[in-house]
């Protein structure tokens, strides 16, 4: 078996893991990943961009080796191969878990719960609840939604497509490097630069192609071409700025605007300003938008390996 089918066999069914059992409640490996990711920066800290490289080379070069390790052990078997791409698959993805999140919360609005919203909302994003009404944190959801889309879906069948488990692994990595270091906070805004520029690097492909898949499965195609060539640039993500605003012209909202994290007020672009406010609703449109993104990702980075490797793979 070529190792086009063994991706397209393997990425389907850790895609179909996922929608089944979720992420595991105990052991996840991202998190085991995090873990020793910690243990590294307690070593390596140091107020330097240099160190901060270092870090970055040690976790996600260990992860990719690691993965091309196991790879490469099961290259002779086309059954394991194919269950090290599954098993690899339902680690990385996260689409499951931030489908339940998001939907938790849109129940919590739905009923009325602001206060039982606000305290689900710092399991889906890092935004500051209390400083949220009911229509400010469906945005958020919505927000969030859009990009993890890309992040912890689409992403990573593009890297998987490109590299195989060293590839999904690897993504996977860089993300978490960057959401442990890779903000601007007086410790990690030196330490943490290598981090977060490797996964703009890495998030470019999968960001691209969550805009575009969400243009044409959203309810209006033309808005979110417009909101994306219109807004997007404006973002201070090179990329979330597409995904949130391909996602916003596809549900027809507004997206963006004032939000505050950790008592740190930011003022962002409105994107598709054309489009009306978030309202409740618009959490199960945006999770239902983010499911067929993920499938249709699937498809087309299957198709894009079969075509790279040639039609014997």
């Amino acid at each position: 078996m070529g190792a086009g089918r063994v991706f397209a066999y393997g990425a389907a069914a850790g895609l179909i893991g996922d929608l089944l059992l979720g992420d595991p409640r105990r052991g996840h490996p991202v998190a085991v990943f995090g873990r020793a990711a910690g243990a590294v920066e307690r070593v390596l800290w140091r107020d330097h961009r240099g160190w901060g490289a270092l870090h970055t080379v040690v976790c996600a070069g260990g992860a990719v080796t690691l993965g091309g390790v196991a790879q490469r052990a099961v290259r002779d078997s086309a059954v394991a191969s194919v269950v090290l791409t599954a098993a690899a698959t339902w680690a990385v993805v996260g689409g499951t878990s931030l489908a339940r999140e998001a939907r938790a919360i849109g129940r919590a609005l739905e009923a009325g719960d602001v206060e039982g919203a606000r305290a689900r909302l710092p399991h889906l994003c890092g935004r500051d609840p209390q400083a949220l009404d009911a229509d400010g944190i469906a945005r958020a959801v919505v927000e969030s939604v859009a990009e993890n889309t890309s992040d912890a879906v689409v992403g990573a069948l593009v890297w998987g497509a490109v590299g195989g488990v060293p590839g999904l692994v690897g993504f996977r990595a860089v993300n978490t490097l960057d959401a442990m270091v890779g903000h601007k906070s007086a410790r990690y805004r030196r330490y943490g630069w290598a981090s977060a520029r490797l996964d703009d690097l890495a998030g470019w492909p999968g960001a691209r192609l969550t805009a575009v898949l969400a243009a044409l499965a959203g309810d209006d195609p033309r808005g979110a071409v417009r909101a994306w060539r219109a807004d997007a640039a404006r973002h201070p993500s090179p990329n979330a700025g597409p995904v949130e605003a391909s996602f916003a012209g596809a549900l027809g909202v507004r997206l963006g605007g004032s939000l505050s994290y950790g008592g740190r007020v930011e003022h962002r672009p409105v994107l598709n300003g054309a489009g009306r406010g978030v309202r409740t609703r618009d959490v199960e449109r945006a999770v239902r938008l983010s499911r067929r993104v993920g499938w249709l990702a699937l498809g087309v980075c299957v198709a894009a390996r079969r075509i790279a490797k040639g039609r014997d793979s």
